[in-house]
């Protein structure tokens, strides 16, 4: 499955795929920035529902995203963590900076 993105009003969720690995991470860095760049986005929503497997590129991905959109003075928030990718979230300090939503709204 390749990553999905969809914009609604000034947010952009990304439906990630099952596995968040480097050749995945060049797509959506380059995707989310070409959309950023046409579009007026306030907030983005990374969705795990399908991401089973992340390595430490998922991670860069997360933090760059959260740089740019940090300097739109926006915010990043995370979705459907399964349980793997949750230790990820916490061994790594990525709550500190991500915002966790328990349920896709």
């Amino acid at each position: 499955m390749k990553p999905v993105f969809e914009t609604t009003g000034t947010c952009l969720n990304i439906k990630l795929p099952e596995e968040l690995d480097h050749p995945a991470s060049d797509e959506i860095r380059r995707d989310s920035d070409r959309i950023i760049g046409h579009n007026y986005i306030k907030n983005m929503i990374f969705d795990f529902s399908e991401t089973v497997f992340m390595d430490s590129s998922g991670i860069g991905i997360l933090i760059g995203r959260k740089k740019t959109m940090d300097m739109h003075a926006g915010k990043v928030t995370a979705v459907n963590l399964g349980e793997r990718v949750y230790k990820i979230f916490e061994k790594s300090g990525l709550f500190q900076i991500i915002s966790l939503e328990e349920e896709e709204k």
